[in-house]
């Protein structure tokens, strides 16, 4: 039986599940470049070319260990731009028994896949990606008859299955969870490791320069590209990050500093997302630090939760509650996305800094992420369509099943508490404690109304007034509600005039001069 092997931009793993009983004699591996992949959202132009050489890279080693690889580039002759299109050309030359494909990430892809036996008359057998710890049947099953789904149950869950920072039945240390000891601001006299780019080979500049000449109008810089695109990079990265960045990862993991964009996060969830690391080997190059003494166990406990607690977290909800989960907006938040979000032209400078820092390096932190241009958002009541298709843009390691149910659940609230147990809402002072970014601003935190007003203070108390009724019943809102209800109504009704106000100035938002980004939602 002869076997064609598609393999998606994102599965660069060479313990695919596709690949499993792979003949050499007989089977062919296929990897396409299609435009509707580049373009279904206008990405971040970094993030196309680490994709697009990434592929290129991977293509090239399977090609060097014997496989047969038909290779699709973006601007062949004849390439249909799309995955089904691409099939149906290499069924023409290949003539298949059969097409085995690993699950794709996204629901879109796998709504695709779908049609294929019958478009393409070839059967078509779809394999689960096992490259995750936990099964969508896994999650499926944890998840069943819950009214809520907390992360940390299923944290805790995925502990005891692994056995990672576990003693015999009880979590390393007698904790589940240091959190509470993760949220430092970065003083000045501790300076954070350089990031460690790699520099672009020939063929990435090949890859920059089509990207550049292609997705010019597309968000975004080339020149500091940096990624690793192949997996021994990225396997340096991974200890590069374990010997420098991860022993004081938990403590300043939520600190942000207008120089320092990446402080000691380790900028692996693109090497993640795309296949070149797995979630495994990097949760156990953490534990095996912790154990040799080189890390403390909060830095460990605090990194192996992002990838074992939230990632796994939000690929399983992502599949339980698509397609429908998208379309949810629990408060009911209609306002249009302001255009500073592309053009990084504000006056509040943690926005300026977070929005630039994502333009140059297609990378922000979780913490300017949920915490800056995400309680910006919910804050402002934008459309969370729109927020979320721009976080889906901008970031090297966005993908459907891990943007949605952060930005949607955890950032927008929009599912109404099904993944979080609140809105993440903070005012100014937030801001203030954990960065460097408010001293230089033309808005100080420490004013609640009138001139000079930190608009994040404003908008705390407006989003807690406009969504009362949605919100006021919530028990971890019961203290601000209280603090509230006991201002005087003068305050309360300067609050909301002066929001909306600032509000409506967000409405009349025009693109700058330096602006490249066109609208993309009409």
């Amino acid at each position: 039986m002869k076997t064609l092997v598609l393999i998606l931009g994102d599965q660069l793993s060479r313990d695919l599940a596709s690949l499993d009983g792979f003949d050499r004699e007989r089977d062919v591996v296929l990897m396409v470049e299609v435009a509707d992949e580049t373009t279904y959202v206008r990405h971040h132009k970094q993030k196309i070319a680490f994709i697009l050489s990434a592929m290129r890279h991977f293509a090239a080693e399977l090609g060097a260990e014997g496989l047969a690889v038909d290779y699709v580039r973006l601007d062949d002759p004849g390439n249909t731009g799309s995955f089904t299109g691409e099939l149906a050309r290499a069924v023409a030359r290949h003539r298949p028994d059969r097409i085995v494909v690993t699950e794709p990430g996204e629901w879109r892809v796998r709504r695709m896949m779908d049609d294929w036996p019958l478009r393409l008359d070839v059967p078509v057998d779809i394999r689960d990606d096992d490259r995750f710890f936990c099964s969508r049947a896994e999650f499926n099953a944890w998840a069943g008859g819950r009214k809520s789904y907390r992360m940390e149950f299923f944290y805790r869950e995925m502990r005891r299955r692994t056995g990672l920072l576990m003693h015999g039945d009880e979590p390393v240390g007698g904790r589940w969870n240091f959190d509470s000891e993760n949220r430092k601001r970065l003083p000045a006299s501790i300076t954070p490791p350089p990031r460690g780019a790699i520099a672009p080979d020939a063929v990435t500049r090949e890859v920059i320069a089509m990207v550049a000449a292609r997705f010019a109008d597309h968000f975004g810089d080339l020149d500091e590209f940096g990624w690793a695109v192949t997996r021994r990079d990225a396997l340096a990265a991974l200890a590069r990050f374990v010997t420098e960045s991860l022993p004081f990862f938990g403590d300043y993991q939520d600190a942000m500093a207008r120089r320092e964009p990446f402080v000691f996060h380790a900028l692996l969830s693109p090497y993640l997302n795309v296949g070149l690391l797995g979630a495994r080997e990097v949760c156990v190059a953490a534990e095996q630090a912790f154990r040799a003494g080189d890390v403390p166990l909060n830095a460990a406990e605090g990194f192996i939760r992002q990838i074992l607690g939230w990632r796994e977290y939000v690929r399983g909800i992502y599949w339980l509650e698509m397609p429908g989960y998208a379309q949810t907006n629990a408060l009911s938040a209609q306002r249009p996305l302001p255009w500073f979000y592309w053009s990084g032209e504000t006056a509040m400078n943690c926005l300026a800094i977070a929005i630039a820092d994502t333009r140059r390096h297609a990378y922000a932190h979780h913490i300017q992420r949920l915490m800056v241009t995400g309680n910006f958002a919910l804050l402002a009541g934008i459309r969370p369509a729109e927020i979320e298709e721009w976080y889906l843009v901008v970031y090297a390691d966005a993908y459907d099943w891990v943007e949605l149910p952060n930005t949607h659940g955890m950032v927008m609230f929009a599912d109404g508490g099904l993944l979080a147990s609140k809105p993440y809402a903070a005012s100014g002072a937030y801001i203030d404690r954990m960065s460097d970014y408010c001293g230089s601003c033309v808005y100080d935190p420490r004013i609640k109304t009138g001139a000079g007003a930190c608009p994040f203070n404003l908008l705390y108390w407006n989003f807690l007034i406009e969504n009362r009724s949605v919100l006021g019943r919530n028990p971890r809102l019961a203290m601000p509600y209280r603090t509230l209800d006991r201002m005087p109504s003068q305050r309360t009704r300067t609050i909301v005039e002066e929001a909306r106000a600032f509000l409506d100035d967000l409405g009349r938002d025009k693109p700058g001069p330096q602006s490249a980004q066109p609208d993309l939602f009409g």
